[in-house]
């Protein structure tokens, strides 16, 4: 039965489809296949290293494929692994120069939805990250979701703190109003929020 659900998940699919073809594209004229393409984008937006298994649970892969691409990506010497601070059995991944300068050029193969977002409303711009942000607070609850430093799952996020439409939550964090154009889906100052309350700061977006 064609449902609105089933059109939502199928223009989904179709605007991520069309995402993954630009950044393919990219990445295969400069010999990297698509995982290796995927991990230098997720290193690029990590001030700190990153295990594998993160990688892993992050692209839905097997320990064994991150693994594989990681070392071709050491072999091209755009990342490198080093000792993780927290664990001296550990160890970290980072991005080289060439592997961050790498990443901003994978990201700029997809500009063009971007300058397609920018073409709506504002209006438009905040209902559809909002809606975009229900949807995912409702995945994650399936386990299926990998793990996020969006504002929402954050221990600063302060829901529905102030008596303003426009700007409704607040950061504790840089003390400032937040609307819901402004939450973020990856912040570098993410600190994780205890389960009650990230439901609690889902469910102000309901």
């Amino acid at each position: 039965m064609d449902t609105t659900s089933t059109r939502i998940i199928s223009a989904i699919s179709r605007i991520g489809s069309v995402l993954r073809s630009g950044m393919w594209e990219f990445a295969t004229s400069e010999n990297l296949n698509p995982a290796q393409a995927e991990i230098l984008q997720l290193l690029h937006s990590r001030a700190q290293g990153v295990r594998l298994s993160w990688v892993a649970r992050q692209l839905s892969i097997s320990a064994a494929s991150a693994s594989d691409s990681v070392a071709a990506l050491v072999a091209k010497g755009l990342v490198r692994k080093a000792r993780a601070q927290d664990d001296g059995r550990a160890t970290d991944l980072h991005l080289t120069e060439d592997g961050r300068q790498m990443a901003q050029r994978i990201a700029g193969a997809t500009a063009f939805a971007d300058e397609a977002v920018g073409k709506l409303s504002p209006q438009a711009q905040e209902q559809l990250l909002g809606g975009l942000l229900q949807l995912i607070g409702q995945l994650q609850k399936t386990e299926r979701f990998p793990e996020l430093r969006a504002c929402l799952s954050c221990k600063y996020f302060q829901p529905d703190r102030h008596q303003d439409d426009a700007a409704p939550h607040h950061c504790g964090l840089v003390d400032v109003p937040l609307s819901v154009a402004m939450l973020r889906i990856d912040c570098p100052d993410h600190q994780p929020a205890d389960p009650a309350q990230q439901l609690k700061n889902w469910q102000a977006l309901a």
